[in-house]
């Protein structure tokens, strides 16, 4: 079969369409044949390097959606030829906090990862992580929607706690997450508030955000406390990290909440802990989900109420195209590549 495959780590240009030995379902698993995979800033950084194991030659693509081609011992066989999307998420326990055993827990496992990904005809997945795609939804909307989608619903409702009628800013809102997220909010009753750049402003707001402001300029931060009544946003769903940290605290209501899922302008973040106590504000990570969290993201892209942007759909040959598109910053919402 094809894949799309990179042997070391480095720029778009270690990313190349080989064939590969074709993967067989073991006990409890199946096989998909790929028809769309989606890509996601965590291939960029796995394809830059992490310091973690990561299977070496490696296919990327955490966002699996096709057709169910073969089943391993164990799993019905009423799977075969189902259209289905893949929670890429395994180790749930990971997310129980109550229950989290630290470092005697089973390690933390996302598909695309930790594993050989969707970026291929053909992938193996553990079959608990299947969930069946009506057929009215696109499997390219599915696979869109996946890690995405769940990393949103847990930012925003089970982490941060968004109810109807709370004011919630979301920053980078052009991307993957930050897109399904703008909708999530606008389903939970939300006020949205949103911090992009301006070419990217008037699809924003075509998303649902009630206010945008424009990242690129100084007084961002002022312009959104303004905008809130000088009463700030109860909830921050943040991305970007280090460069503007210390800002999104300082716009935060009273007893506000910022969620931090990402840190794509560096991983240290600077803020004012006199701002952090007397306004007894939480600061919270959150990542990922659990399989009824993905299954709740899904059930709003299923139902129609909630569309991941789809900036471009690709052949799997042009995936070092995408790559570059989406390490360029010009991409609002997702790539899709198409075996």
């Amino acid at each position: 079969m094809l894949a799309a495959v990179f042997h070391e780590n480095g720029g778009p240009e270690v990313v190349g369409i080989e064939e590969v030995e074709m993967p067989r379902p073991g006990p409890g698993e199946v096989l998909v044949r790929v028809e769309a995979s989606s890509l996601n800033h965590l291939d960029l950084w796995l394809r830059r390097g992490l310091p973690i194991d990561v299977p070496m030659p490696h296919i990327g693509g955490s966002d699996i959606a096709g057709v169910v081609a073969d089943t391993g011992h164990g799993v019905e066989r009423t799977w075969q030829g189902k259209r289905v999307v893949v929670d890429p998420s395994v180790a749930y326990h990971w997310y129980d906090l109550a229950r989290w055993d630290g470092p005697k827990a089973q390690p933390y496992t996302v598909l695309g990862e930790h594993t050989q990904g969707g970026f291929a005809q053909y992938c193996v997945v553990p079959a608990a992580n299947l969930v069946e795609v009506p057929r009215d939804v696109s499997l390219e909307t599915a696979a869109a929607a996946a890690l995405a989608g769940v990393t949103a619903w847990r930012g925003l409702i089970s982490r941060g706690g968004l109810t109807a009628g709370q004011r919630v800013l979301v920053t980078g809102a052009s991307g993957g997450v930050s897109t399904l997220a703008i909708q999530y909010a606008k389903a939970a009753g939300a006020e949205v508030y949103a911090l992009t750049s301006p070419k990217f402003a008037k699809a924003v707001r075509e998303l649902g955000a009630d206010h945008v402001f424009d990242r690129t300029v100084p007084s961002w931060s002022r312009d959104v406390y303004r905008a809130t009544g000088k009463r700030g946003v109860d909830l921050c769903l943040d991305s970007v990290g280090k460069v503007l940290f210390g800002q999104l605290v300082r716009i935060l209501a009273v007893g506000g909440r910022l969620v931090c899922f990402g840190a794509t302008t560096g991983h240290e973040g600077a803020i004012d802990l006199r701002v952090l106590f007397w306004r007894q504000l939480s600061v919270m990570g959150s990542t990922m989900g659990t399989p009824a969290e993905f299954r709740a993201a899904m059930h709003h892209v299923f139902a129609g109420s909630v569309t991941p942007p789809i900036h471009e759909v690709l052949p799997l040959a042009e995936a070092r195209k995408a790559h570059e598109m989406l390490e360029s910053g010009q991409v609002f919402g997702k790539i899709v590549l198409r075996p």
